[in-house]
């Protein structure tokens, strides 16, 4: 066999060998590309309203009968009616709005919260009322532990008009904002949203 041959022969393998199945892979590789595209949209947009829907105040109030006391209290304060018209829910104090402090906060409700929810540990207002401070003493941790993260979100010092606040509340805030003090929300504001439990003792 000639050179001559021997490369045309060699060109005819080569091209045989790609042809096809790069025709495959050229076409396969758009189609793979936007079904996976597709289904992480339709993932994420489930996954999305799944997670929305449980931070909705329906949720929280209406599918777990659990928090009827608690959300008869929410139903008195300033957090649910007050002259301005702005609400704030369950998830605007509970549930951080950042993404990973938000997954990380579901992940960690879902493993504590969901068994409790199957052994009915509160699912009279007796046992509820029996853990009652055990229940907020965690929720204030956790408020003292984030500065007041949720808090914050919709009260801001850096924007507080302290003339336009009585004495006795710029007399605290002001200190705070200058960092003179380190206290933080929860540390005076304890029993805003919900009645502070009977055998609550003060810090």
């Amino acid at each position: 066999m000639t050179d001559k041959n021997k490369k045309e022969g060699k060109n005819w393998y080569i091209e045989r060998l790609w042809r096809k199945p790069l025709g495959w892979w050229m076409v396969g590789i758009p189609v793979g590309g936007l079904l996976a595209f597709l289904a992480g949209i339709i993932f994420w947009g489930g996954f999305n309203t799944v997670l929305e829907a449980t931070n909705s105040i329906e949720f929280c109030a209406h599918a777990c009968h659990e928090m009827d006391t608690v959300y008869q209290e929410y139903q008195t304060s300033i957090h649910y009616k007050n002259a301005s018209g702005v609400r704030a829910i369950c998830s605007d104090c509970h549930v951080p709005k950042q993404w990973v402090p938000k997954i990380v906060a579901k992940t960690k409700a879902t493993i504590n919260e969901l068994p409790k929810k199957v052994l009915g540990t509160i699912d009279t207002p007796e046992k509820f009322k029996a853990k009652r401070l055990e229940l907020a003493e965690h929720v204030w941790a956790k408020m003292k532990a984030t500065d007041s993260r949720e808090c914050r979100n919709c009260h801001d010092f850096a924007t507080m008009d302290l003339d336009k606040q009585d004495k006795s509340a710029a007399k605290k805030h002001s200190p705070i904002r200058q960092a003179e003090k380190h206290e933080t929300c929860i540390d005076c504001h304890k029993g805003i949203a919900h009645k502070l439990p009977d055998d609550y003792q003060g810090d």
